[in-house]
């Protein structure tokens, strides 16, 4: 029995040190993370332009792209505090936690209406996209029912010597209706591919951008309080 008994407690011992040498390995990690998060953030803000929509995009990108490296780094900090000191609240490393995560959680609630510009000027650039190709296919469609302007696109492809020699008018003004509805299939196909994008770009800023803000803002709340309780 004594034995046994013996054998647990060295087992209990050496867990108990294995723990401790690797909490301070923890803590280390975590501030390196941390602190790698804040150099990109320093040299974005050295440059900072705020009336600038691109630069709203490159700080709220790379906020949003750092933050799961900065969380990461104040859990292992927290995680290797508690294991250290389970009985004790107000500790140093507990309030640089909360202080961290207190400031990132503002500047991310902070970035939340440069996040909405920024995707209001996305969909707003692809709109226009879209409007200058449903503009150009209306004027086919208009043109398609001209017979003159079908004329001067077929007298158009006789010049480019798509059209035989020697065609009539009626084939040359057959020539163009059909040059015309191929130019307006290649234009419905782009705007459908010009919807799908926009679509795409609408879908990822608010999961990606909007969403994913509220997510980690609420995530850093959390960590920072669970720092000091």
């Amino acid at each position: 029995m004594f034995p046994y008994w013996h054998r647990a407690l060295s087992a209990s011992e050496m867990g108990s040190s294995s723990t401790s040498r690797l909490t301070p390995l923890m803590r280390w990690l975590g501030l390196t993370l941390v602190v790698v998060m804040i150099l990109p953030m320093v040299g974005l803000l050295s440059a900072s332009d705020w009336s600038a929509v691109d630069y709203q995009r490159r700080f709220s990108q790379t906020l949003m792209g750092l933050s799961p490296m900065a969380f990461t780094g104040l859990l292992l900090m927290l995680i290797s505090s508690r294991l250290d000191y389970p009985g004790k609240a107000q500790l140093p490393i507990r309030w640089v936690v909360c202080g961290f995560s207190s400031l990132l959680a503002i500047a991310l609630i902070s970035s939340i209406h440069m996040v909405m510009n920024t995707n209001q000027f996305a969909v707003g650039r692809h709109d226009q996209i879209l409007l200058q190709l449903r503009n150009q296919v209306e004027v086919g469609r208009h043109a398609l029912q001209d017979p003159e302007k079908l004329k001067e696109y077929g007298e158009m492809l006789a010049a480019a010597g798509r059209v035989p020699a020697g065609a009539t008018d009626e084939q040359v003004q057959k020539a163009g209706k059909l040059g015309i509805e191929r130019q307006i299939t290649e234009m419905d196909q782009q705007i459908n591919r010009a919807e799908r994008v926009r679509n795409g770009v609408v879908n990822e800023g608010l999961f990606s951008g909007l969403l994913g803000v509220v997510v980690f803002s609420v995530g850093f709340v959390l960590l920072a309080l669970t720092a000091v309780l």
